[in-house]
């Protein structure tokens, strides 16, 4: 099939992909290299360092996903990276609105009540712009490739197995933090609760994305943010494992999942990468 039948990627879809993904990167920088001063450099105070430590990780990660999906020149091989992304930007503003009251907007600081706005101001637009843009996509001219080279089996069971997981301890968490707090792995606040709440559907997506896709050639920007994420957790814990409750089952379920994602990235990206000279053109 001709080159030009493929919807491709709207120029104004990858700029905006590139531009979240350096958001989120400079977001995490002051959440995983910046941990202990987030009273500083970041909206809202983080008492718990493994949670800043996770958030910061949880941000690096999308970046990684937003900085390979803006480099996809077909609409098919970017589009797993906008549903999750706009969801957990919506949720988030929720849970900054919800707990309005513990952002720095009067922090004594210039450098923090600038970023304090600037963090409103981006989820505020962020999911109306990635809307609109989903929909254009959708509306472009073309077709999209069919579906040629399936994940493994096993690699498609577990992706469902961890969506359904994820989406229902993160819409637990958005909901009744504290009533689930003390399953989760490590203390948290209602607002931390909420935070990570949004951030594991926001990974169920993904990851349930990834399992309707179902080629390997169209998530592999997912892949390599699945072991962005994994690592970057795995090395929070060696950061600040301290604060890890090992008494509790989750914690281990917790390093569990932490090692089955980056054990289905890693295999997943190894075999996208034999398949570079397959691809679609244009891609």
């Amino acid at each position: 099939m001709a080159q030009e039948n493929y919807r491709p990627t709207l120029p104004t879809t990858r700029i905006m992909l590139f531009v979240a993904g350096a958001l989120v990167f400079a977001v995490g920088f002051s959440l995983y290299i910046l941990t202990a001063q987030t009273d500083r450099y970041f909206s809202w105070t983080v008492a718990s360092l493994l949670t800043a430590a996770f958030l910061g990780g949880s941000y690096w990660s999308a970046a990684v996903l937003e900085f390979l999906s803006g480099r996809e020149r077909l609409w098919i091989n970017s589009r797993p990276s906008i549903p999750a992304v706009t969801i957990f930007t919506f949720l988030t503003l929720i849970v900054t609105l919800m707990h309005i009251d513990k952002f720095h907007f009067n922090a004594p600081l210039p450098i923090t009540r600038a970023g304090t706005w600037f963090w409103l101001i981006v989820y505020v637009s962020v999911p109306v712009i990635l809307t609109v843009l989903f929909i254009l996509q959708v509306r472009a001219p073309g077709i999209d490739p069919p579906r040629r080279f399936p994940l493994a089996r096993w690699v498609h069971i577990l992706l469902i197995v961890l969506a359904g997981l994820f989406l229902l301890i993160g819409a637990s968490l958005l909901v009744a933090p504290l009533t689930v707090a003390p399953l989760w792995p490590w203390g948290l606040s209602a607002l931390t609760g909420r935070a990570i709440g949004a951030w594991l559907i926001g990974l169920g997506i993904v990851t349930g994305q990834a399992a309707w896709e179902n080629d390997r050639l169209r998530v592999r920007s997912i892949m390599a943010s699945l072991v962005a994420f994994s690592l970057l957790q795995l090395l929070a814990l060696a950061r600040y494992g301290s604060e890890l409750a090992l008494d509790k089952p989750s914690s281990w379920l917790y390093i569990l999942i932490l090692l089955l994602l980056s054990l289905i990235g890693v295999y997943e990206t190894f075999k996208a990468r034999a398949l570079s000279g397959e691809e679609p053109p244009g891609s």
